[in-house]
């Protein structure tokens, strides 16, 4: 019996072309391991209502740990018009797969490395080298939205001040996404970020928050953030207004160790990171859990280039290295990164991003030669 049960997720687009690049990393090296396939992404939407089949989550339930590809995600109304006509108006309403895995597993931390691997062209700089810690289930990625408003909701809302300016605006014309934190989701995201800062001998921490504008919830960060950082005296601590931080990792990206933020804000930045290494095709990630977690690059399913193994796999790859990481495989995981940014600098086998025309197949097949 294999040691260790991997769901397979490739879902939709090119997100099967880098699973099959990665499949050969995999089969390399000395790892052992069953691939047990799953059912996520567009297509069962379009046929059976649920881009998250229950049989998948019941799969990951039984599984050590989750490998994901990509998948194609719509607005609703979209969403609707590409359902199959026998599901029409029978009650199915669209939501993303991937946020309703993070919230069902509770994989509160989303942690996404950008390294600027040298010998690429399309790095900003060659000396960038941060982390991103990205909450993972609360803020504006809770899924608590409403529209049109409901009478009642309206009704609690208009008891704040602040809310009379909406009085007249009629409830059809009016939608509402809530901002949740609470201080555990705070607490634990803020402390994954410190953690990771000591056991890597990162020298600072950055909370990316906008408290003098969003000041409950940006304003419980902070504190929280505040108080976890008087644990680690031999980290510094730095606090950033989302917005200036934009700036600042484009003018000083390599001053920065570990950023720390909330949902949204965590997602700006992490893309921002990315393209700041190369774009989407280096960016790789975890979401995880206090038991469970699932490893993805960043890019979407790009249905353009589905089959053609055409798109960049490092970012695929990458993913491979966090799960291994994970895992507690830290040899074969630093391996393949050592592979990795081999095949990076000698710039011999590359993807059409990197000005090459070789395939997703080819990359991960130079990859695997340099392992040794």
């Amino acid at each position: 019996m294999s040691k260790y049960h991997i769901a397979w997720l490739p879902g939709d687009g090119v997100g099967n072309d880098v699973m099959d690049a990665a499949k050969i990393v995999l089969d390399s090296i000395d790892f052992d391991a069953e691939y047990i396939p799953g059912d996520i992404g567009w297509e069962f939407w379009k046929k059976e209502g649920d881009p998250l089949p229950q049989r998948t989550i019941d799969l990951l339930k039984e599984s050590d740990c989750g490998l994901f590809g990509a998948i194609t995600s719509k607005p609703n109304i979209e969403a609707q018009k590409e359902i199959s006509p026998e599901l029409k108006n029978k009650g199915f309403i669209y939501s993303s797969p991937i946020v309703r895995l993070r919230q069902i597993f509770d994989l509160h931390t989303n942690m996404r490395p950008c390294k600027a691997y040298e010998g690429n062209p399309l790095n900003y700089r060659d000396d960038i080298d941060l982390v991103v810690f990205r909450e993972n289930t609360q803020g504006l990625y809770s899924g608590v939205e409403f529209h049109p408003v409901p009478d009642h909701i309206f009704n609690a809302l208009m008891s704040h001040n602040k809310m009379k300016k909406f009085e007249t605006v009629p409830l059809d014309e009016m939608a509402i996404s809530t901002r949740i934190f609470t201080k555990a989701g705070c607490n634990r995201i803020i402390r994954q970020a410190f953690e990771y800062a000591k056991e890597h001998d990162r020298k600072s921490v950055t909370l990316v928050e906008k408290p003098n504008v969003i000041r409950e919830t940006s304003g419980m960060m902070t504190k929280e953030a505040r108080k976890i950082s008087e644990e680690y005296p031999n980290i510094e601590f730095w606090e950033t207004n989302i917005d200036a931080m934009c700036m600042w990792l484009v003018k000083n990206p390599q001053d920065y160790d570990v950023l720390v933020s909330s949902n949204m804000f965590g997602d700006i930045i992490s893309d921002l990171s990315a393209q700041l290494i190369g774009g989407l095709g280096f960016a790789a990630s975890g979401n995880i859990g206090d038991n469970f977690a699932v490893f993805e690059p960043t890019h979407g399913s790009a249905p353009k280039y589905a089959g053609q193994f055409k798109v960049n796999p490092t970012a695929m790859i990458l993913s491979l290295k966090l799960m291994l990481d994970w895992l507690g495989e830290t040899k074969i995981a630093e391996k393949i990164e050592k592979a990795v940014s081999i095949v990076i600098k000698e710039g011999k086998v590359k993807t059409y991003d990197l000005g090459g025309n070789n395939s997703s197949l080819d990359v991960a097949e130079e990859v695997v030669k340099k392992l040794d």
